[in-house]
């Protein structure tokens, strides 16, 4: 029964991500400030971590395709991302401390380098026109804000979500 929570979970945030964008009103600092929830790659990243880097890869395949089907225009941004994100994740972790802080701390650099390789892919293919300088300003900065409210609401839950989650599969 325990291995059904993770997919469950991540599931949830798939789902949650659209429904908080919907729900938080976007004009509601009235500077234009564009907060973009990634509430599902810190979890990827949080099992990656502390359940099975296997995992991790194999869910960041998984929800990066169903981010593609339905957020983007173009199957193939998230899909790769999401995924290269969890992987270098766990090479920096290697080296790095595992603790909760340096956990955090490395999982907003991976959502700052996935918003960055996101925009940046945007921007080659012409979506998006908008220069660097004003990307950091308008969404990087907010968008990091709102993810590290995320991990200092939701790291220690999904730790030991995550490192039970590793428990039952060595148990089987």
């Amino acid at each position: 029964m325990k291995r059904f929570w993770v997919p469950l979970l991540l599931t949830f945030l798939f789902v949650f991500e659209s429904l908080f964008v919907q729900l938080v009103p976007g004009d509601l600092f009235k500077e234009g400030y564009v907060f973009v929830p990634r509430f599902l790659i810190l979890s990827i990243l949080f099992l990656t971590m502390y359940g099975s880097v296997k995992h991790g890869l194999i869910y960041g395949f998984i929800f990066g395709l169903l981010y593609d089907m339905v957020y983007t225009e173009i199957i193939g941004i998230y899909l790769f991302m999401f995924p290269l994100s969890a992987y270098i994740f766990s090479g920096f972790m290697r080296i790095l401390q595992t603790n909760i802080l340096v956990v955090s701390f490395v999982s907003i650099i991976c959502v700052a380098l996935l918003e960055a390789g996101v925009y940046e892919m945007n921007l080659l293919i012409h979506i998006t026109d908008m220069d660097f300088s004003s990307f950091s300003k308008i969404r990087l900065i907010p968008t990091l804000i709102l993810n590290l409210v995320f991990i200092i609401l939701s790291a220690y839950p999904l730790k030991r979500l995550f490192e039970k989650f590793s428990d039952s599969l060595r148990n089987d």
